[in-house]
């Protein structure tokens, strides 16, 4: 069977969100204008997440300078410049939404200089000022200098994907990479943030042996949280699903991962990086 006529099989169930609470995050984020990763990627987890009263907040605008050819975020080789009071926005509804924790990403920003670190550090510190409350970022592959800006706050973790297994990595943009994606793991170590995460989106096509490569690697570079789940194809325009993992396979991951040392570790056809994010973090 084509790869294209692949039906989504019935442990593929997104749960419903509750309107009431849709509508209160809906409301605070239209208020503070602001973007979320659940719209713009089309995360299967948006009804979940949003009636639980929580959010991945998506800084820095919403459109990307890259364009990974599983992603449905819009494209464009410059975007506007960044919104100056988005970290008081942040905080804003943050408090609004009572939330103790955040996850603040972005899309990537080539045409910054910077690529827009200094300007998620801004918004990291105004969350940060709220009493009690933990964040989370998940970075582009920023540099050791770039990430010299964030580390100092600091977040409580830094996740940054390197999204599939290296014979694959060629449905990212051509400037992204596994190995530049390591070092922004290791980076992010040497730097003394306490928390690293990644994530591997599963049915591009990988073996199984490529992923339990990926899973020695990212050990290799100190990674302690990882995440996997289902690619989901978000519309025609992305690279259609290659096959559907059952369940039992991904809990099969999940040991694996326990067993190379990951101290969390998230496996589940709609998981996703920040899917369940807080719960992963020790309080």
């Amino acid at each position: 069977m084509n790869s294209a006529e692949l039906k989504k099989p019935d442990w593929i169930r997104v749960r419903q969100p509750c309107s009431n609470a849709l509508g209160h995050v809906q409301q605070t984020l239209a208020k503070n204008r602001l973007h979320t990763v659940c719209d713009e990627a089309q995360c299967p987890n948006k009804g979940e997440c949003w009636s639980c009263g929580t959010a991945t907040f998506m800084i820095l605008g919403d459109i990307c300078t890259r364009n990974c050819r599983f992603c449905a975020v819009k494209t464009a080789a410059k975007a506007l410049a960044p919104r100056a009071d988005e970290g008081e926005a942040l905080a804003r509804a943050a408090a609004e939404l009572g939330l103790k924790y955040v996850v603040l990403t972005s899309v990537d920003r080539d045409d910054l200089a910077g690529r827009g670190a200094s300007h998620f550090a801004l918004c990291i510190r105004a969350v940060k000022k709220i009493n009690g409350i933990k964040v989370e970022a998940l970075t582009p592959d920023y540099t050791e200098a770039e990430l010299a800006l964030i580390a100092p706050l600091p977040p409580d973790v830094l996740a940054h994907n390197v999204e599939t297994v290296r014979s694959l990595q060629h449905v990212r943009d051509a400037r992204a990479g596994f190995d530049k994606s390591l070092e922004t793991l290791k980076a992010a170590k040497r730097a003394g943030i306490p928390l690293t995460k990644s994530s591997l989106l599963l049915g591009l096509g990988e073996k199984r042996d490529e992923v339990l490569s990926a899973m020695d690697e990212l050990r290799s570079a100190d990674v302690d949280i990882l995440v996997m789940g289902q690619y989901l194809r978000p519309s025609p325009r992305q690279i259609p699903v290659a096959e559907y993992i059952h369940p039992d396979q991904f809990a099969r991951y999940a040991e694996e991962g326990r067993v190379r040392g990951f101290k969390k570790v998230v496996s589940s056809p709609l998981a996703r990086t920040s899917y369940h994010a807080g719960d992963l973090v020790e309080t």
